[in-house]
């Protein structure tokens, strides 16, 4: 009989220990998440071509921050732009072309770039026949769906055709008609020789055997600040301790992908893309890093903007350049 209450008194401590563990880890959290900023960030895409942001999430590094990031999907740089501008979402993540178009339309409350996540184009240029030594010649006379005019994905491609000696308006055809994410399909039940696709949609049309991953278009465009977060002039001016936090997170994320095995990091953010397998997931991650897609930091140079301003004027979509210290974040 003794033995059995001394079993039970033992039972009773180690429960009460375990619910005190429950309770004391259950406030801790909320402790951890009570004063959050929230902050509405809306996304021109949903790619693993920007999986350090999603890092950055999975891994709690906004958290850190006392940040909570509220992500939406808004398709298309204008669209992401003119969410901004009308105080829908707090912070704009697209290609830095979209805050130029703004400058130069005479918006007083104009976007300024704070942060880049990527540093050359996430486009893989497909072709439907395979090519054992695939050199950018070899597009004359050929057609390309190239994405919609003016946006950067087309523009780096036909500046990339230029270095090389090429016009893309009279060597080649490409097809500006079609929107970024009907593209795959479009090519899959056209007649095109070529597309440039993102992730996850070049390996899709790989797998299925109906097209081959011939070049990356970033390597051709030379590094400039591709894909940033970008804020009204006066939210930045309002809220410098939360920009700094919200970069450190996105330097912690970038730094993260970088240092981690791809099949580690796959694990941490395959929340985001749960339609894909693990498998295809790491080997995405590891593409990217092979062709060195993401920033080294945040920081956006003087020469790399200037570079991105120079594709735009080659492709007839700028007259004129903004100034570097406007449009690029210079707050520490």
């Amino acid at each position: 009989m003794k033995k059995k209450i001394i079993i039970l008194i033992c039972l009773l401590i180690f429960c009460t220990g375990i619910l005190f563990y429950i309770i004391n880890k259950s406030n801790t959290k909320n402790k951890k998440t009570d004063n959050l900023k929230e902050v509405k960030v809306a996304e021109v895409a949903h790619t693993i071509f920007y999986a350090p942001m999603y890092a950055a999430i999975s891994k709690g590094y906004f958290i850190d921050e006392n940040i909570k990031i509220d992500l939406t999907l808004t398709a298309g740089a204008d669209k992401v732009s003119a969410a901004v501008l009308s105080g829908d979402v707090d912070i704009g993540f697209c290609g830095s072309e979209a805050t130029i178009y703004v400058y130069n339309s005479g918006e007083k409350d104009y976007l300024v770039n704070f942060a880049r996540l990527t540093k050359k184009d996430g486009s893989f240029l497909v072709s439907r026949k395979k090519y054992d030594n695939f050199k950018l010649e070899d597009l004359k006379g050929k057609t390309v769906i190239g994405g919609r005019k003016g946006g950067m994905p087309e523009m780096t491609f036909e500046w990339a055709l230029k270095q090389s000696g090429i016009d893309p308006k009279k060597d080649l055809t490409i097809d500006t008609s079609v929107a970024f994410p009907a593209m795959e399909g479009a090519f899959i039940g056209g007649n095109a020789d070529f597309v440039t696709l993102f992730e996850p949609n070049a390996l899709d049309v790989e797998k299925q055997g109906l097209g081959y991953v011939v070049g990356y278009v970033g390597s051709w465009g030379g590094e400039v600040p591709y894909t940033a977060y970008n804020a009204k002039k006066s939210f930045l001016e309002n809220n410098k301790d939360l920009i700094n936090g919200f970069k450190n997170a996105i330097n912690k994320g970038l730094n993260y992908v970088k240092e981690t095995d791809s099949s580690i990091v796959a694990k941490n953010i395959y929340e985001y893309f749960p339609e894909l397998s693990l498998n295809d997931l790491t080997a995405i991650i590891e593409r990217y890093k092979e062709n060195d897609a993401w920033a080294d930091s945040t920081d956006i140079t003087e020469n790399d903007f200037n570079h991105l301003q120079e594709i735009m004027i080659s492709a007839g979509e700028l007259n004129k350049k903004a100034p570097y210290n406007k449009l690029i974040y210079q707050g520490k």
